[in-house]
């Protein structure tokens, strides 16, 4: 009996050590994650009280919560007005081309890295590919214009006339932006990106790979049949991402790409930039903050929605 009690006690006390060094543990990692928490109180969560400017006539001298309260005319003056399905069209046209183009160009791009054997190799294409990510759109947007500037000054002006073909004026026609801003968005974020695949493809066992070769099967069967289900699961989460900003647009690249040019809005104007004139020449607050509302409203339906479909579809996919 006083064998079985002394050993009770030191189950115990061994319990009371895991414990305790267990809760040590986690006040750690609260400390590590604690300065994170306050950035995203402070800027995401405070912030959400203004919210109600969407339903009021906002007025400086009387402040936010002072000011008159209108319903919802903030959100009639934007779905009304005749630029609201340019700029809804081009919004989710654009989000839809940049979310698939940007995932399978880097993918691809991740399972070329992959398939190399030189690591120094791999190494020296992703500093390559990622540099541009560190770019900021302004610094972009002069690129771009150097290489689209009108007239016989621009490089790819140049290059046409050199060929025998007559120079094109790039910021006055909009048919060629949407392709434009393919380019530059997939050029600036592929690089980036594709880290997320190649990260995961190098938890591939290589067993797969040597028994898929012992049983013949080509890259394109290896692909299909052992990258591509690995990859499935990390391609549904950044898709499902992706889907919940598919009604806010990268300002940025809208911005400072196009140079705000007038003529190119039938093709370069979507909501942010939108909102953005609205704000710096009209001055209307509340139809801002009700457009962000919307944005923010409709992106998360969206990401329930399609997380829903996906549970349907694949349980074990699912983001939640």
């Amino acid at each position: 009996m006083i064998t079985m009690a002394s050993a009770g006690s030191k189950t115990k006390k061994s319990c009371l050590k895991k414990n305790h060094s267990h809760n040590a543990d986690n006040i750690q990692l609260f400390i590590l994650a604690l300065p994170a928490i306050i950035l995203l109180f402070v800027f995401c969560y405070i912030p959400m009280a203004g919210i109600i400017l969407a339903f009021k006539k906002f007025r400086v001298d009387l402040g936010i919560f002072k000011s008159p309260w209108i319903g919802l005319k903030n959100f009639e003056f934007f779905f009304t007005s005749s630029d609201a399905w340019r700029v809804v069209r081009n919004t989710l046209g654009m989000n839809f081309l940049f979310i698939l183009f940007t995932t399978v160009f880097s993918v691809l791009f991740a399972v070329l890295m992959f398939r190399l054997r030189s690591r120094r190799l791999v190494k020296t294409y992703q500093t390559v590919t990622l540099m541009p990510s560190f770019l900021s759109w302004v610094v972009v947007g002069y690129m771009v214009y150097a290489l689209l500037m009108p007239g016989p000054m621009g490089l790819v002006n140049q290059i046409i006339m050199l060929f025998g073909g007559e120079p094109v004026d790039w910021y006055s026609q909009p048919g060629y932006w949407p392709v434009i801003l393919l380019i530059v968005k997939l050029w600036h974020g592929v690089g980036y990106n594709s880290l997320f695949y190649y990260a995961s493809l190098m938890g591939i066992d290589k067993e797969f790979f040597e028994a898929a070769q012992l049983d013949g099967a080509t890259k394109t069967q290896e692909f299909r049949y052992i990258i591509l289900p690995f990859l499935k699961p990390i391609i549904i989460v950044m898709t499902l991402l992706n889907i919940g900003n598919i009604f806010r647009a990268d300002f940025g690249l809208f911005f400072n790409v196009p140079r705000n040019v007038g003529a190119l809005y039938p093709a370069t104007d979507v909501i942010d930039t939108y909102v953005y004139r609205a704000l710096t020449q009209l001055g209307n607050v509340g139809m801002s903050a009700a457009v962000g509302l919307v944005q923010s409203v409709v992106g998360f339906a969206l990401i329930l929605a399609t997380n829903l479909v996906v549970r349907r579809i694949d349980p074990e996919s699912a983001l939640f």
